[in-house]
């Protein structure tokens, strides 16, 4: 018995069912299995996105530059539609995960990022979207981080605050955090706060 390799899938189709802001993909497919042989041909539709986000981080005031901004996907699943979370984005063509970080903390949030720092890349839902998500804490600075913001054209209103790490710490503790890239964002930083205030603060 051996473990299939990601070669051992055999497209029959592949095809774009539904262009509009977003794109699905429907493959005709068949994979190996683990005992042997192959599976039976089998249709699944895929959602296409490429996405990037950060969480946007001061380590000298020890606070977090957080957004909120209204989801559909939540108000679809019963929740709370106004989620706070960390910048994020589309990754245009032509376009890096890190430089789609700089321009959405700006768009969104009125913030330069200074550095970067890499925390994971994961699948969103891998069993219907192939959306990869590149996630990085971004040092910046909250001083005057307020306001509203993101691009009207696209009808983005997006209230920007300043939260502090104890208030956030508490939010996560409290199960607030519904949405998947700020909650595994805010988890790993608060793994790793000594390591990070050990490269970035200044006080």
């Amino acid at each position: 018995m051996s473990q299939p390799g990601p070669h051992d899938v055999d497209i029959v189709k592949k095809e774009t069912v539904f262009q509009g802001y977003f794109r699905i993909d429907a493959y005709t497919l068949r994979h190996a299995r683990p005992d042997g042989g192959w599976s039976g041909t089998m249709r699944r539709e895929v959602f296409e996105r490429g996405h990037a986000a950060a969480l946007l981080y001061d380590p000298d005031a020890r606070a977090f530059v957080m957004c909120k901004q209204f989801r559909i996907g939540a108000y679809a699943g019963g929740m709370d539609p106004w989620l706070l979370k960390v910048v994020a984005g589309i990754i245009e063509d032509g376009e890096t995960p890190e430089s789609m970080c700089y321009r959405e903390a700006v768009e969104e949030a009125g913030r330069q990022i200074t550095d970067l720092w890499p925390i994971q890349r994961y699948l969103a839902s891998p069993g219907g979207t192939s959306e990869t998500i590149h996630l990085y804490l971004g040092r910046v600075s909250a001083e005057g981080a307020a306001g509203i913001f993101g691009l009207a054209e696209e009808n983005e209103y997006i209230r920007v605050s300043v939260v502090p790490e104890a208030d956030l710490c508490a939010m996560l503790d409290a199960g607030k955090l519904t949405n998947g890239a700020t909650l595994i964002a805010v988890q790993w930083f608060f793994l790793n706060r000594d390591r990070v205030l050990a490269k970035w603060s200044t006080s």
